[in-house]
């Protein structure tokens, strides 16, 4: 149920409380999966097992958060506190899937436009103020980092768009990661094996099933691009005897990572770089993985992020490619492409994330990426989607964050927190439905004849 359920007011609603549940009501339609509390207590019940209560704070709210786009601004509706989210953050994502179902014609379109209209305004704040000013907290702690959007000053597609991109959402600071990460801060999908370990072992097993998959050998040469803090490159040289190499665009990263190799005394055998992969030279490597990096490249430059890697393995390497993808649209006929036509002007799409979360890149269906690494030559062996892993792996990011709100607070202030808990809820739903998926594609450079690889999967799993 949700957390807070206020008595509904007894006296006649006022014009303007009327106009917000009649627009509610027609754009969130019953059966409800949550509550609606209005600003002055009235609440709008959804179904008798509602897991969130969305709390509209103010008269002006409603007519902000439903501004097309609407993604948007419901987005920086939320990072601006007119709304607030009480329950499990991730049940919101239900509620934005429904109002996209409530215009399915131009004719009900018009109707939620003409109640929208109608809505009730206020001065807090202006049309179209940006919500940079709640980032908050010790800039020095979160390294800048706070709920302004990314303004990328670099020219798009240029080495330093692509720098400034990813410390805009990675030097969020060490300290404000660790809030919720694991132990070895791996900012990727776990590994359920059972679904009942905690993050710490869900990620250890992760770690373990791309060494398996790469079946990593005693002295063999193993990149990692986008190695984060370090945690695959220390694991597959612990635990399977390789040289290993890690590269990032973080400095932060690059600097705990280093941290870390050095107090496990594998400073002879494993290295970290912050620099960007397209400047190594110095292959060839026998296996490689990368690893919540492929969303980053976009899909113009995938050519050159295949082909680049191509170049740096050997005949017969192993690549494990492991990045989001999303879905090519279906063609539901002339309403349905009449609503992707608009949608990216009423909903807005991925302009929120794009703005707020990642700058730079794109997601691309696995499809389409497996075609054009099969066009630089690579072969496809394997390809295995996790999308289940992820929904569970951000719920528990998400929970984590929720329990050590005060500190993030005081890393990144009332902002950042609000943004990464929306991020964070969102996004676990939107792998749950299976708007996203997260796949691990095993790649070879083929040798001409045989692959070396065992004829079945079973050796990757014996150990699970």
């Amino acid at each position: 149920m949700s957390t807070t359920v206020p008595r509904v007011p007894t006296a006649a609603p006022s014009p303007e409380v009327a106009r917000a549940v009649e627009f509610m009501r027609r754009l969130f339609p019953e059966p409800r999966a949550f509550d609606i509390r209005l600003w002055e207590g009235t609440v709008i019940p959804g179904s008798s097992e509602t897991e969130l209560t969305v709390v509209i704070n103010r008269p002006g709210s409603l007519r902000r958060m439903l501004r097309p786009p609407v993604e948007l601004s419901l987005g920086e509706a939320y990072l601006r506190g007119d709304f607030d989210l009480e329950g499990e953050v991730w049940a919101a994502g239900p509620a934005l899937e429904a109002s996209r179902g409530a215009a399915r014609s131009l004719r009900e379109m018009g109707a939620l436009f003409r109640l929208w209209r109608a809505l009730p305004t206020d001065d807090l704040p202006r049309a179209g103020e940006r919500v940079g000013d709640v980032r908050g907290g010790d800039p020095s702690a979160s390294g800048g980092y706070g709920s302004a959007p990314a303004r990328i000053r670099a020219a798009e597609q240029s080495r330093e768009w692509d720098r400034e991109g990813i410390r805009y959402h990675y030097d969020a600071g060490n300290d404000f990661y660790a809030l919720f990460l694991d132990r070895r801060m791996v900012y990727s999908c776990a590994y359920f094996a059972t679904g009942s370990e905690d993050l710490d072992t869900a990620q250890e097993q992760k770690l373990d099933l791309i060494c398996r998959k790469l079946r990593l050998r005693d002295g063999e040469r193993f990149l990692d691009v986008g190695c984060g803090w370090g945690a695959l490159v220390l694991h597959a040289a612990q635990h399977y005897g390789v040289r290993a190499l890690g590269v990032t665009l973080s400095e932060q990263q690059y600097r705990l990572a280093s941290q870390r190799i050095a107090d496990a005394g594998l400073s002879d055998r494993v290295e970290v770089r912050c620099i960007d992969y397209r400047d190594l030279a110095d292959g060839p490597f026998d296996k490689m993985a990368s690893v919540g990096m492929f969303e980053h490249v976009g899909r113009e430059r995938l050519p050159e992020y295949f082909g680049h890697l191509f170049r740096l393995i050997k005949p017969g390497g192993l690549f494990l490619n492991h990045g989001i993808g999303g879905h090519p649209a279906p063609d539901r006929g002339l309403t349905g492409r009449l609503a992707r036509r608009l949608e990216p002007y009423l909903v807005g799409g991925s302009t929120f994330r794009e703005r707020y979360i990642f700058p730079n890149g794109g997601l691309v269906a696995v499809s389409e990426a497996n075609l054009i690494a099969e066009k630089v030559g690579w072969e496809v062996r394997d390809v295995e989607n996790l999308r289940e892993h992820y929904a569970i792996t951000l719920r528990h990011w998400a929970s984590r964050l929720e329990a050590r709100a005060d500190e993030a607070r005081r890393l990144g202030g009332e902002g950042m927190f609000r943004l990464w808990r929306l991020y964070m809820g969102m996004a676990a739903w939107q792998f749950a439905c299976g708007e996203f998926g997260v796949f691990q594609s095993l790649l070879q450079k083929p040798t001409g004849g045989e692959s070396g690889l065992p004829l079945s999967r079973a050796d990757i799993y014996s150990q699970s």
